[in-house]
């Protein structure tokens, strides 16, 4: 498993879904409601996932791929457009099923998610791909599908995140691990054991 493929593949299915769910018909009120909140429990915890495991690795390893300025302006845009996601989620919990405020909502929300996926793909997961290790795409991809895996019958509640503090937030928990295990190896480079002269000098002075 890679969990840049793991991404991909995420993505095209949500493009099929929001596909599915532009050829339904458009009578059928709970048969649209099952296929939205189908698409809007993955569309939340793909996002939630990324933004747990995915993204705080980026920021340890990108350098900023293709258009993208920095690695920190590709995280900083990518949970900026989880936010946009989320708020056209919600305005769809508001509108009645198949009405046209419903369907304006849906649409917002697929050119939120289209622009959002295409964005990624151009700059993160190329950005990944050039710098991870396998061992490490394959980790990270367990850890993210197991969340989903967790949270997939009933969703997550959607929380929007401000996307500076989000990357300051991690960017400083990165340095302060680093830090405590630079102290930890210079504390163990510093206790020599002991040899075996010493060690039978003492057993002699005893």
């Amino acid at each position: 498993m890679d969990i840049t493929e793991t991404i991909a593949h995420q993505h095209e299915q949500q493009r099929r879904m929001f596909g599915q769910l532009e050829e339904w018909p458009r009578g059928d009120q709970e048969g649209l409601a099952a296929m939205w909140t189908r698409l809007a429990i993955l569309l939340e915890i793909h996002a939630d996932a990324e933004e747990r495991y995915f993204y705080p690795e980026l920021l340890k390893l990108g350098t900023g791929g293709a258009d993208a300025e920095s690695v920190d302006e590709e995280v900083e845009d990518a949970v900026k457009d989880h936010n946009e996601l989320r708020g056209a989620i919600r305005k769809v919990s508001r509108c009645r099923t198949g009405s046209p405020a419903w369907w304006t909502a849906v649409t917002d929300a697929n050119v939120y998610n289209s622009n959002h996926m295409a964005e990624e793909e151009r700059q993160d997961l190329a950005d990944f791909r050039q710098q991870a290790t396998l061992e490490l795409r394959h980790e990270i991809a367990i850890a993210f599908l197991r969340h989903e895996a967790l949270h997939a019958a009933t969703g997550i509640p959607p929380k929007d995140k401000n996307p500076e503090r989000y990357v300051a937030t991690r960017r400083k928990a990165t340095k302060s691990a680093l830090a405590t295990r630079a102290a930890a190896k210079r504390s163990s480079s510093t206790r020599r054991p002991a040899t075996k002269t010493s060690s039978k000098a003492a057993a002699e002075s005893d």
